[in-house]
């Protein structure tokens, strides 16, 4: 296994170097110092999963756009909470209410930054803690925005099936609108307003919600709230290359 990895490592150190676009085999076999067989054995495995591309007319080989995935993806991990911590502040000030971020993990969702409301009633959430995506506005506004047979599977999973069709459908409200609403589905006597986060490419990434007591939410102030978080999730959204 180790020898495995450390001669796919060796592969691509070579083909994302600057010295070539990309690499007939013969030149690769050099480079590597590892036998054409050998290279072709791995080339073909790395080839099914992006991890190289071969150009159909020369056969030349060079690094797959899979890399490029994954640095982006350890790229929003690394700094998007970064970017989001100071609108959340912001966003907090102007609705004084807990304002928090999550991301999805699996079939569920994580709670991973958050900013306290300025009241003494205010709502809280364990971070780390996993949450079902079927449950909850941040859960909503993420779901809404995976690929349909990846919905349907969490549906599946989560829900009775009397309950599936009444939640695809509120998805594909919160899609259509931009923004979800949960009224005590986690938390008796709450309110959560969220709206999605967006990357490169338009890629779902993370959350951003208000949470309140329900007894402080009017019509008129969720209005309000609804207004607010979709702003500042545009505005993450801008900063980390969403849309």
């Amino acid at each position: 296994m180790v020898q495995s990895i450390e001669r796919t490592m060796k592969i691509i150190r070579v083909l994302i170097s600057d010295e070539k676009q990309a690499w007939p085999i013969s030149d690769l076999a050099s480079a590597t110092g590892l036998p054409i067989s050998t290279l072709h054995r791995f080339l073909d495995s790395m080839i099914q999963y992006g991890l190289v591309e071969q150009e159909p007319v020369t056969k030349h080989y060079k690094a797959g756009y899979t890399w490029m995935e994954i640095g982006f993806t350890l790229h929003n991990r690394i700094n998007f909470r970064y970017v989001a911590r100071p609108i959340m502040e912001e966003l907090a000030q102007e609705v004084e209410e807990s304002i928090f971020l999550s991301v999805p993990a699996g079939y569920d969702s994580i709670p991973i930054e958050k900013v306290e409301s300025p009241l003494k009633i205010r709502i809280d959430e364990n971070m780390g803690e996993r949450i079902p995506l079927t449950i909850g506005a941040p859960n909503k506004a993420i779901l809404a925005h995976w690929k349909p047979e990846e919905v349907r599977k969490v549906v599946a999973a989560q829900l009775a099936p009397a309950l599936q069709q009444p939640f695809l459908d509120q998805l594909a409200h919160v899609k259509e609108t931009g923004y979800a609403i949960s009224c005590g589905e986690k938390t008796e006597g709450t309110v959560a307003v969220a709206a999605p986060i967006f990357s490169y490419g338009n890629r779902i990434v993370a959350a951003l919600s208000i949470n309140a007591p329900s007894f402080r939410v009017t019509e008129d102030r969720m209005s309000f709230l609804i207004e607010r978080v979709k702003q500042k999730a545009a505005t993450v959204s801008a900063k980390i290359g969403g849309v």
